[in-house]
């Protein structure tokens, strides 16, 4: 028995079959009927789907959209690397630890590096979007360990020893984050290198009690840390502005 329905519900075949007396015989067994029309259907949409009369019904469509966004990356190199220069003049001994260091720890270290590794995190980039969210926390960590015991006097301020672990610990970050730029570029390989090596000084001027002419040749490694990631931040800006470069990055052959 051949099968051609134009309907592809199987109840209405069936219903119309009955209606037209088909159904009314005695050994007609409605769902015998049912079935079949069921067979019939299946072919039809078996058919349909092998035509491919609408591929967008049929077959999963693929969208690509473009990234128009802007890269947050020298936004978060600039901040931490004003901050890093301001607050090793400092440690090199150009003037006290002040509110201006403070305040730029907050805003520009601390919410602007944020802010980049949100954005960052948005372009799926992993490194990025744990190196600026991680340091931009640090800057708000370091001001609230200055200003903390001074806001509620009940805290008590952290000794040397506890300071020199909390920075051991920010180093041994660093580290690892500077084996991941062995695959980026030279820039931040200078830029996660120096300041690893800035924490451990620091680390160790705190455990030891170090001289302040020690804390002074870290204030101004330190610098050499914050410039180099100042440099890399406005390289990424002109690069991206004059479309060649400008400055050179030196990226790793991967």
């Amino acid at each position: 028995m051949s099968c051609k329905v134009k309907n592809l519900n199987p109840a209405k075949n069936a219903r119309a079959l009955l209606r037209h007396g088909t159904a009314g015989k005695k050994n007609c067994d409605l769902s015998r009927l049912t079935a079949w029309f069921g067979k019939c259907n299946y072919r039809a949409r078996t058919r349909m789907t092998n035509n491919n009369p609408n591929p967008s019904m049929s077959e999963p469509t693929m969208f690509q959209t473009k990234d128009i966004t802007g890269n947050p990356a020298p936004l978060g190199l600039l901040g931490f690397g004003m901050t890093t220069v301001l607050l090793n003049f400092a440690n090199a001994g150009y003037y006290e630890l002040n509110s201006m260091v403070l305040a730029m720890g907050i805003c520009y270290g601390g919410i602007a590096q944020v802010i980049a590794g949100i954005m960052e995190w948005k372009k799926g980039n992993t490194f990025a979007t744990t190196a600026f969210i991680s340091y931009g926390f640090f800057w708000l960590s370091f001001v609230t360990l200055v200003l903390l015991p001074k806001i509620i006097p009940t805290v008590g301020a952290g000794n040397a020893t506890a300071v020199a672990i909390f920075l051991s610990i920010w180093g041994l970050f660093t580290a690892v984050m500077f084996v991941g730029t062995l695959r980026l570029n030279r820039a931040l390989q200078s830029v996660f290198g120096t300041l690893t090596i800035l924490f451990i000084l620091l680390a160790y001027a705190d455990f030891t009690g170090a001289s302040a002419d020690f804390r002074h040749f870290a204030g101004y490694e330190g610098l050499v840390c914050g410039f180099a990631a100042i440099y890399t931040g406005l390289a990424q800006v002109l690069n991206e502005l004059y479309g060649r470069t400008v400055l050179p990055l030196g990226p790793v052959k991967k």
